[in-house]
């Protein structure tokens, strides 16, 4: 299938990201957002962030830019529509009944949920083969993950085109054939923070310690070196009696124990002021263009 055009929905954290890496793969790309002021504010960022990335030597051309707020008339021509509204299974599903009326029948319908599934979000649409999940990860414009979700009715086909539009946009695109809570990543990284939380709430390590743990550790390799790659060179043998060992001590409970405890005490994280860590005296803003940073040199290090 080719893509000529896109409408991605939603004007703030994700959407401009996604736009723009729509747009620096040849297509062109329009900001849905609710209102115009929302719309021109997406369009600005999507615009900050692209040439951000020239500046890095990280983004050509670029195809067209725009916003609406608009929703019928930009869903009208586009061949691939994205929605990256409130994780909300309700408000998802009845926007998807928009956007199967609003876009053309041959459109692409794709969620960015971060771990809903797929298959419900889509389940009052009529061209259920057509829906897919395109989860970018945060930062999208720099993040080079995309997770293709698969419902029991999506058509490989059509998800195989989308893959090939991802890579030809820049992106890693992973193909997951079954539509599952955290899709692929998430699942991963739930698990790492469940016990990472744990460590802290049986005094362990502080959070700090657990933090420097992931980053300076086993984080510092995973750009070049995959978890399954490792087993593999380490010896599966070694490995398993590792896992069995270490699996009957780590917290395997479904409730988020440490995260609750927290919350009941009002520390819900940045916005409180206090969470795992005191940001009364650690910056948030520091903290994510640090992360930026290394990101930015991950990215140039693996083009060169």
């Amino acid at each position: 299938m080719s893509f000529q055009k896109a409408a991605v929905i939603g004007a703030g954290m994700m959407g401009p990201g996604i736009a723009m890496t729509l747009a620096c793969g040849g297509v062109d790309a329009v900001i849905v957002g609710r209102t115009e002021e929302s719309a021109a504010r997406g369009l600005a960022e999507a615009h900050r962030v692209l040439e951000l990335l020239r500046g890095e030597g990280l983004a050509g051309e670029a195809a067209a830019l725009s916003a609406s707020c608009d929703f019928d008339s930009s869903l009208r021509d586009a061949d691939f529509v994205i929605e990256s509204a409130p994780e909300n299974m309700e408000f998802k599903q009845q926007l998807f009944v928009r956007m199967e009326s609003a876009a053309p029948a041959h459109a692409v319908l794709a969620s960015n949920t971060s771990g809903m599934s797929i298959t419900a979000i889509g389940s009052l649409c009529q061209r259920r083969d057509r829906i897919m999940t395109t989860h970018f990860w945060n930062p999208p414009h720099l993040v080079p993950l995309v997770e293709i979700v698969m419902s029991p009715y999506t058509d490989l086909a059509l998800a195989q085109s989308v893959h090939a539009l991802l890579a030809r946009c820049g992106k890693v695109p992973v193909l997951v054939k079954k539509d599952t809570p955290g899709q692929l990543g998430n699942r991963m990284q739930m698990a790492m923070v469940r016990e990472a939380a744990n460590i802290v709430r049986e005094g362990i390590a502080d959070a700090e310690a657990v933090d420097l743990a992931a980053r300076m550790g086993f984080g510092i390799r995973l750009p070049a070196y995959g978890v399954l790659e490792h087993q593999d060179i380490v010896g599966l043998e070694m490995c398993a009696g590792i896992l069995e060992y270490v699996a009957s001590d780590v917290y395997n409970g479904t409730e988020a124990l440490a995260h609750r405890e927290l919350i009941a005490k009002g520390f819900t994280g940045v916005k409180a002021g206090r969470g795992f860590y005191d940001w009364s005296v650690k910056d948030p803003a520091e903290a994510k263009a640090r992360r930026d940073a290394f990101v930015l040199q991950v990215l140039k290090w693996s083009k060169a």
